[in-house]
């Protein structure tokens, strides 16, 4: 069952992302982040000995050695081929795995998108060598050179799989059966008190997804780089549909109940959360409105400061390698970056379900990234909105 992912972002943030300069990309695979001006790190020519254990930090659900559930363990393997002990702490949010990092205490991170542009921008996370990565050139060219996860066609990690935010509606309760997110913004109040929404600033972004669509005048071209007049209208329309939100949710537990119960009939979700809502019994459908959506790819990142960065290496193949992934892939509910783990899913529809291979859904995804003064989409003629400001705006979108 896949984990929590609380994404509160502090205002602390602001100091990275005013350290980072010019980018240029859609927010989608594919896309490298080509105008970011990073500290000048270099990646390992060759591995040395391994260090004998190595310090990660990462998303629950991703470092599993037996001790939540016997059957999950991939970390003993990992020890005994290696001969690296890992020590793993589990991090509660984006935010928090920033901090950590930055503490040098670290060798690698599971970081997604919101956290993995800070980390390049301040020199935290070091540029990653895939050649030493064996597993690399399995991975789905969707997943390469994204603008969350490079610079100038380098790569700053190894991608870890991915996930798209979809639309879920109670088939029961939501007629006509909705096409698009219009259901939760302009529409939302049909829904009055049942609307649910994701409880994170990174929200905001679904909101200028949907304006992009439907406000052509706004000119928006990634819903991560918002200039005032961009951002002041999604805020605008996040507080329009407060009125209609009977709960924000983190924690997918309880967005579970909320449909199984019917006090949400409409909102944001995964994948995998609609999956087991409608194995406990709830009505519901899930998937990619018109308008596309957003998402989060993951990437193991390795510190600057690694000081066992040869085990680390050693994890990033190890993560990725077929078997490992499509394990991880599985009891996380993500689609898996190895092409080859589809074949190793214990549930042979997992892949199909998740569209794990399928390449042309998820260039409807715009996956999470890093909102910084310097306009991700290349523009040089306005300021955007950084992120520190987001998470202002959230609390004062919710009330």
């Amino acid at each position: 069952m896949r984990p929590t992912r609380t994404l509160q972002v502090a205002a602390c943030a602001a100091a990275l992302l005013l350290a980072a300069t010019a980018c240029s990309s859609s927010g989608k695979g594919g896309s490298s982040a080509t105008g970011l001006n990073p500290p000048d790190l270099k990646a390992p020519t060759k591995l040395g000995r391994t260090e004998g254990e190595v310090n990660l930090i990462a998303w629950a659900g991703y470092v599993e050695n037996g001790s939540n559930d016997p059957k999950v363990d991939w970390v003993t393997p990992f020890e005994k081929q290696t001969g690296c002990r890992v020590n793993s702490k589990v991090a509660a949010s984006s935010d928090e795995m920033v901090k950590l990092m930055k503490t040098g205490e670290y060798d690698a991170v599971s970081a997604s998108g919101d956290a993995s542009l800070r980390l390049i921008a301040s020199g935290d996370a070091a540029p990653v060598n895939t050649k030493l990565v064996p597993n690399y050139k399995d991975i789905f060219s969707g997943l390469k050179n994204g603008s969350w996860n490079s610079v100038k066609g380098q790569m700053y990690g190894i991608p870890h799989g991915r996930g798209a935010n979809l639309l879920m509606y109670n088939t029961q309760k939501v007629d006509p059966a909705p096409t698009s997110w219009s259901a939760v913004f302009d529409d939302a109040a049909k829904y009055k008190g049942h609307v649910t929404a994701y409880d994170s600033p990174i929200y905001i972004a679904d909101a200028a997804l949907y304006l992009k669509a439907t406000k052509p005048e706004l000119k928006i071209k990634n819903p991560y780089a918002l200039d005032q007049k961009q951002f002041d209208a999604a805020v605008a329309l996040l507080k329009k549909q407060n009125a209609n939100v009977g709960e924000y949710w983190s924690d997918y537990l309880k967005e579970i109940s909320a449909f199984k119960s019917g006090d949400s009939v409409v909102g944001t979700t995964w994948q995998v959360i609609a999956n087991l809502a409608a194995g406990e019994g709830a009505k519901v459908k899930a998937f990619v409105p018109k308008e596309g959506s957003t998402g989060w790819s993951d990437t193991w990142m390795v510190s600057a400061k690694a000081k066992h960065p040869n085990c680390a290496y050693k994890w990033l193949d190890w993560i990725v390698s077929p078997k490992v992934n499509a394990q991880v892939a599985e009891y996380f509910g993500e689609a898996p970056a190895n092409s080859k783990a589809c074949d190793l899913t214990s549930d042979k529809n997992f892949c199909t379900t998740y569209h794990a291979a399928d390449e042309g859904y998820w260039k409807n995804i715009a996956f999470w990234n890093t909102p910084i003064e310097q306009c991700l989409d290349g523009r040089t003629d306005v300021t955007c909105v950084p992120y520190a400001k987001w998470v202002q705006a959230w609390t004062e979108i919710k009330g």
